[in-house]
């Protein structure tokens, strides 16, 4: 299977299954949302929590230039706030870094790198290193580290405002209108307060989404190696759209996700033979390795080398 180029490009014509999909989520958005004060917690946090882990897969997909040949409505239909804190100017960016070359999980060079390099892991200090460690594991990804993903952005992001660092600005002020328009909504029309949604919707979406990111990279000499697939997984897989078998969309990050399980299904052999067989049998595959085990080593293999 050839390498295409991670670029996001205009697809050949509307993709309308994308575009039903979005439709389904800001409409069940805006549904629960209406309704979240008459409905059980127990109802509210599953439903919510599926909704957003779903949004911010959509605004995956969109980045990668989907659903329409109309880049700025493709970013329209991305840039929706529900998660808050996330720009989608900045996710978007660091997203395509992530793509860019030929040093995925390197903590210099892949922005969305879960590694630390030697001296960062050595600053941190020993409560920062207890959580990375715990962070590292399965249940400390989804109860820790929606709550550190989102204060180590934050902070990063406001260093980048005060060093003046290109398109960082831009993004943020794109963002906050769009933020003023989802809390109007949610306590004016909908009386849900801002700490309910939060404890409702982003954090337990967050920790979804994270589950799917949790062990998609691994560092390893080969380049190609570095990407696992997540097979059997017919409800996470929806709800990630797909990006499971993830060695599928770092080789054709194109291709809508409507359409990567056919091409898995077609190409296995293939695909397992070019990643070097990093294979889960599921999420439950997952759990069962990594629930209190670290999924590696929390400095990267070449800066530890480095460091030794």
């Amino acid at each position: 299977m050839p390498v295409l180029s991670s670029a996001p490009g205009l697809p050949a014509h509307t993709e309308w299954p994308t575009l039903l999909l979005a439709l389904g989520i800001h409409s069940g958005w805006i549904g629960l949302t209406l309704c979240a004060g008459a409905l059980p917690a127990w109802i509210v946090l599953p439903c919510g929590a599926w909704l957003i882990a779903w949004h911010m897969s959509l605004q995956h997909e969109v980045i990668h230039g989907h659903p329409t040949r109309q880049a700025w409505l493709n970013d329209l239909i991305g840039s929706v706030p529900l998660s808050l804190w996330l720009p989608y100017g900045r996710y978007k960016a660091s997203h395509l870094g992530h793509h860019r070359g030929d040093r995925l999980t390197d903590p210099i060079d892949d922005p969305e790198s879960h590694y630390l390099t030697a001296d960062r892991h050595a600053r941190s200090g020993a409560l920062g290193r207890l959580l990375t460690r715990a962070s590292n594991t399965l249940l400390g990804r989804v109860t820790l580290g929606p709550a550190r993903g989102i204060l180590i952005f934050l902070r990063h992001e406001a260093h980048a405002l005060r060093i003046g660092t290109p398109g960082v600005r831009r993004a943020w002020m794109l963002h906050l209108p769009g933020v003023a328009l989802v809390v109007a909504w949610l306590t004016l029309a909908c009386h849900l307060s801002l700490f309910a949604y939060a404890a409702l919707f982003v954090y337990p979406g967050f920790a979804l989404a994270l589950v799917r990111s949790f062990a998609e990279h691994r560092a390893a000499d080969r380049f190609a190696h570095r990407t696992a697939v997540v097979e059997r997984a017919p409800l996470l897989g929806l709800l990630f759209l797909f990006n499971n078998l993830h060695v599928v969309h770092h080789l054709r990050p194109g291709l809508p996700w409507y359409r990567i399980p056919t091409v898995y299904r077609a190409e296995r052999t293939a695909l397992l033979r070019h990643n070097g067989g990093l294979v889960y049998r599921g999420y439950a595959d997952v759990a069962r390795r990594y629930l209190l085990r670290e999924h590696d080593a929390p400095v990267h293999a070449a800066h530890a080398a480095r460091a030794g």
